[in-house]
């Protein structure tokens, strides 16, 4: 199978059901998102970090792949079946979120990002994933977006940030704190 297939070179590109849409396309613009913060999780994934956070990441890599599916679709002229999100996706960002939360001190100051490069990478990813967050959130004024892909972005963000929390634990680095200026 070629990779190339020069059908994009005009600057148009294919939804899942057929449908052709400028590269630019909002739709567009949001699974390319969803794939940026794929990447960025392959990334957090690959550094030296416990393998549960490993399986984690590996796991919400499929859940992502599952998103930009689902945001790739024509809602309209889609016959293809798309796997879905479940509330139990969901429910897992949140209950690892709780687990490192028992061990993590009061959050007392906002948090800047670094300390280190996964923890910097988290907050990258953290970033990105708020971007593809609001390009669903957009998306969906106008077009059939499931809901339970912006939950899942929001709470993903939300898991992010938790992580970068608990990784700066697990390196034992100082939390990068804002102290703001009077």
């Amino acid at each position: 199978m070629k990779i190339y297939t020069k059908t994009g070179d005009k600057g148009q590109t294919s939804l899942i059901g057929g449908t052709r849409v400028p590269k630019y396309h909002l739709r567009i613009e949001t699974y390319g998102t969803v794939d940026e913060l794929n990447a960025y999780i392959g990334l957090i994934m690959c550094q030296e970090i416990d393998a549960h956070h490993q399986k984690m990441l590996k796991e919400i890599q499929d859940r992502l792949f599952t998103v930009g599916a689902s945001l790739a679709a024509d809602p309209e002229k889609s016959k293809m079946k798309i796997p879905d999100l479940h509330e139990e996706d969901i429910l897992l960002l949140e209950s690892e979120m709780d687990v490192m939360n028992e061990v993590l001190p009061a959050l007392k100051h906002f948090v800047l990002p670094g300390g280190n490069s996964v923890v910097s990478y988290c907050h990258i990813a953290r970033c990105v994933c708020r971007r593809a967050e609001r390009l669903s959130v957009e998306l969906a004024e106008n077009s059939f977006v499931d809901e339970r892909v912006t939950i899942y972005l929001n709470r993903l963000s939300d898991y992010l940030f938790v992580l970068a929390r608990k990784l700066t634990m697990d390196y034992q680095v100082e939390e990068n704190i804002w102290i703001p200026r009077v």
